[in-house]
């Protein structure tokens, strides 16, 4: 297996718990939370705005649609953190350590344009990368294998040089069938796992 010349993180559920069917549950209750989800569409305005389009205005257009659900359509957009929290220490640790042993690490998301700007004001090390991919600025969304080539294309290594974990498994097969090495994201110490057996930290660094 070659040896990664840049690590590649999806954010979403790798560095922030994303879940805003755990938010709704906690503001409504799980019966009224799956009757909203069930009629209205917010995961396709979620993805309206991963492609670019504007945070407020889709989600305020699609609560004005909806006057059933208005009020709670519209906290997609005014208590969004509540929705994007926390940060995954143990994860943002292994970014941090593979910093600090010169290994390049790109972010690759899903993720509004407006929204990720307001994220950055509530996580310091999403300013920590050094290429971000964010499908609002890019028009396109994993996985799609347009955004995949967009980011062999700007970084300018070769798929097999890069490691790309995700915790969605269509994103990591659209990125492996490009030849990138991938790994299923499915908690930190499997990463870390996966970092070591890379040849990127020790188990030390690591936390292992």
């Amino acid at each position: 297996m070659t040896r990664p010349q840049a690590v590649i993180f999806d954010i979403g559920n790798v560095l922030i718990e994303w879940n805003p069917e755990r938010y709704y549950d906690s503001q409504l209750g799980e019966a009224a939370r799956r009757r909203l989800f069930a009629e209205v569409d917010l995961t396709g305005m979620n993805g309206q705005i991963d492609l670019g389009g504007p945070f407020r205005e889709t989600v305020y257009d699609l609560a004005d649609r909806t006057p059933a659900w208005a009020e709670q359509i519209r906290w997609w957009h005014d208590r969004w953190i509540g929705l994007a929290s926390p940060r995954i220490d143990r994860s943002v640790a292994l970014l941090r350590a593979l910093r600090r042993n010169g290994m390049p690490v790109f972010a690759l998301s899903n993720f509004g344009t407006h929204s990720f700007a307001y994220a950055e004001t509530q996580y310091d090390f999403l300013g920590e990368f050094d290429r971000r991919y964010i499908s609002g600025h890019m028009g396109v969304t994993k996985p799609d294998a347009e955004i995949y080539r967009k980011v062999e294309e700007d970084c300018g290594l070769p798929p097999g040089a890069l490691l790309f974990t995700d915790d969605q498994a269509d994103n990591i097969a659209a990125a492996g069938a490009r030849g990138w090495q991938v790994h299923l994201f499915d908690g930190p110490k499997g990463f870390a796992q996966r970092l070591v057996a890379a040849g990127l930290l020790a188990a030390a660094e690591a936390g292992l």
